[in-house]
């Protein structure tokens, strides 16, 4: 196969642009792909500081790489989860490739915080990857609000932003969907997020990577085996193997036509945010966290939680019978509409007619650390 541009020996076929191209002409193609991404969604100018979230793969060190080359302010920030078999070499692989290229790097080590995230999962009923991502995102807001930087960056790519979307879509989780997308603009105690990778797939990224010699850390989580995700990207990576170009399309098409929609509902459902009376970060929803809730009602409420709040599943709604799940399930669906998407917060749940902790004014982070305690 020859390059689309030079005619050169190719090394990276892309069907889903009906193009193939050398290594050359391929990191041209990267860099235009992430370019428009910027420019069309207006993430950010070369004026803002950018704080990049590393977690030491392929994508948010190509990010990290990429938008320096492009000559924007950027700082790295790796947040070590304590995990182990995984976080000494995500954190060490982070902390090489910014030595390696001059890059300024911050460090939060989850342990110093009292969260580390073995001993979140043995005390936390809730599922452990909703319960670090809350943690992570946020610590990405602090670090970033604390640190004057006007912009968090992370590197989400087209595949993850599109296993996102499909699994909001089969919920028809309209707040979700009402917020996605490769912005959300700051306000309301919450930096500027945004993904500049969002029209570049896994594929792309990877092969990005390979050809600029990045080394980064490829080990899956020990904690993320059965990720719904894992599951959303398969479906997607056979359709798009049968019709390439399909994911773009539908992402771009959902981002002109959908997102607007769901928007228009999801700011007329919003609650009021407050701070957290702990940590000042806001919240929407005051109410108890189901990892507090005894025995199996609390494993259930974790299940209907999981990835997103106010989730109903038919294996979570057959755990456990009664009168009290049926209440904590109604109260958590209400919930769900009103809750903001971006403050993360954990939805109330009551248990036999009585709400335990009801309105103790924490965030769900703040919430976590007082189960550790």
């Amino acid at each position: 196969m020859k390059c689309t541009r030079c005619k050169a020996q190719a090394v990276v076929a892309l069907p889903s642009h009906h193009s193939g191209f050398c290594a050359d002409c391929f990191m041209d193609f990267f860099t235009a792909q992430v370019e428009k991404g910027i420019r069309r969604e207006k993430l950010f100018t070369h004026s803002d500081r950018i704080l990049v979230a590393l977690s030491g793969g392929k994508d948010s060190l190509a990010l990290m790489y990429e938008l320096q080359r492009l000559g924007y302010d950027v700082t790295g920030l790796h947040i070590d989860l304590d995990i182990p078999g995984s976080s000494i070499s995500a954190r060490r692989a982070v902390e090489d490739f910014c030595q390696k290229h001059g890059l300024k790097l911050m460090v939060t080590e989850l342990k110093a915080e009292g969260l580390p995230i073995p001993l979140v999962k043995q005390k936390i009923r809730r599922p452990i990857c909703s319960a670090c991502g809350k943690i992570k995102r946020h610590y990405f807001n602090k670090v970033a609000l604390e640190g004057g930087f006007s912009v968090m960056a992370t590197g989400h790519n087209l595949d993850d932003e599109i296993a996102r979307l499909f699994s909001n879509v089969l919920r028809w989780d309209a707040s979700y969907l009402g917020e996605q997308g490769p912005m959300l603009p700051e306000g309301n105690g919450f930096a500027r997020k945004v993904k500049p990778l969002w029209r570049l797939s896994e594929y792309e990224t990877a092969h990005y990577a390979f050809l600029r010699g990045i080394d980064y850390h490829n080990a899956p989580c020990p904690y993320s085996k059965g990720a719904s995700f894992t599951t959303h990207k398969s479906f997607w990576a056979d359709l798009e193997n049968a019709m390439p170009g399909r994911k773009l399309d539908f992402y771009q098409g959902f981002l002109h036509h959908g997102r607007p929609h769901f928007a228009l509902a999801h700011s007329k459902e919003e609650a009021a945010l407050r701070p957290c009376k702990s940590c000042g970060y806001p919240t929407a929803a005051w109410g108890v966290d189901p990892g507090e809730l005894p025995g199996e009602l609390g494993e259930l409420t974790g299940k209907l939680t999981d990835e997103l709040p106010g989730q109903i599943t038919d294996e979570a709604a057959g755990a456990v019978t009664g009168e009290a799940v049926n209440k904590a399930a109604g109260k958590i669906a209400s919930a769900k509409s009103g809750a903001n998407a971006g403050a993360g917060a954990y939805e109330g749940a009551e248990t036999g007619g009585k709400n335990r902790n009801a309105d103790d004014g924490l965030c769900g982070v703040c919430r976590i650390r007082a189960a550790l305690a």
